[in-house]
C-alpha cells in the first residue's frame, strides 16, 4: 500500500518516536531515491501539469475569479491602507520569512544531536518545497512583470518589469507558506498550525502595508506556496514519522 508517496514496505522499522537509528538510516535510504536531480524534475512536472487535472478544474476557475477580483480592486485597497508604518511593516515582514528558515534549518540542524528522523524529514521537505516554489516564483515573475504599488501610477500594471524584482506574485508571501505548509503538515497539532499560518499571514499582510505588494500578489503567492508544500510533503513523506500521515483503508490512498 501507498502511504504518502512511500511504500510502508520502504518505510518499515521506522518508529512512530522516530528514535530508531536503523530507522532513521532506512528514512534516509528511501529519501536518497531517486537522484534530488529527477526528484526535483518530478515535482517540477507535477507542479505545472496539476492546474490541467479535470478534477482540479472547479478549482482553477475559482482561483482565476478570485485572483481577477483581487486584481480590479488592488488599486483601491492599497490607497486605503495606511501610510506611516510602512518600514516597521517591511521590518515585521523580513524577520517573519527569515524566522520561518531559520525554523526549518534548525528542525534540520537538530538530528545531528537528537537522530531524529522527523526532524531531518520536515527539515529536507521544507528545503524542497521552498527550492520548487522558488523556481515557480521566478518564471511567474519573469512572465508577469508586474509594477510595484509604489511604481509608476500605482495601478500595479503587468508586463511592465519582466524581472526577479516585480511585484507578482509576492516572493515573501510565497516561501512563508510553503514552510510553513509543509511544518503543519508534519506536525499537525492545533498549535502548530496556528502559529505556522499565523506567522505567514502576518507576513502576507505586511508585505500589503509596507507597500511593497498589493493583494493579489501576497494571496497569489501564499496559495502557491501552501499547495506547493502541501505536494511536497504528499509526495515524498515517510509513514510513521507524524499523525500527518495516516494509513487509508484503500490502497494508494493519501490523506
Amino acid at each position: 500500500m501507498v502511504v504518502c508517496g512511500i511504500t510502508t514496505a520502504a518505510a518499515q522499522g521506522v518508529t512512530g518516536n522516530d528514535a530508531d537509528p536503523a530507522g532513521a538510516q532506512q528514512v534516509q535510504d528511501v529519501a536518497n531515491r531517486p537522484s534530488l536531480f529527477r526528484r526535483a524534475m518530478q515535482d517540477q512536472n507535477g507542479i505545472y501539469t496539476a492546474p490541467f487535472h479535470r478534477r482540479n478544474v472547479k478549482w482553477d476557475l475559482l482561483f482565476l475569479a478570485a485572483t481577477g477580483g483581487l486584481i480590479a480592486a488592488d488599486k483601491h485597497i492599497s490607497e486605503e491602507l495606511p501610510r506611516g508604518h510602512a518600514g516597521v511593516s517591511e521590518d515585521i515582514s523580513n524577520i517573519g520569512l527569515y524566522s520561518m528558515v531559520a525554523s526549518a534549518s534548525g528542525l534540520w540542524l537538530s538530528h545531528f544531536k537528537s537522530h531524529r528522523a522527523h526532524s531531518r524529514e520536515t527539515g529536507t521537505l521544507a528545503a524542497e518545497a521552498f527550492a520548487n516554489t522558488a523556481a515557480v516564483y521566478a518564471v511567474t515573475q519573469l512572465m508577469t512583470g508586474r509594477e510595484r504599488p509604489t511604481e509608476a501610477n500605482g495601478r500595479g500594471h503587468f508586463f511592465q518589469n519582466n524581472a526577479l524584482s516585480s511585484s507578482f506574485p509576492s516572493g515573501h508571501s510565497s516561501f512563508t507558506w510553503a514552510i510553513a505548509s509543509v511544518v503543519a503538515h508534519e506536525y499537525p497539532k492545533p498549535w502548530v498550525r496556528w502559529l505556522a499560518y499565523g506567522a505567514s499571514s502576518t507576513v502576507s499582510v505586511t508585505r500589503m502595508t509596507s507597500f511593497r505588494h498589493f493583494s493579489a500578489d501576497v494571496a497569489v503567492g501564499g496559495v502557491f506556496g501552501y499547495l506547493i508544500g502541501r505536494r511536497i510533503f504528499h509526495a515524498h513523506r515517510v509513514s510513521g514519522l507524524s499523525s500527518g500521515c495516516h494509513t487509508s483503508g484503500k490502497s494508494g490512498t493519501t490523506n
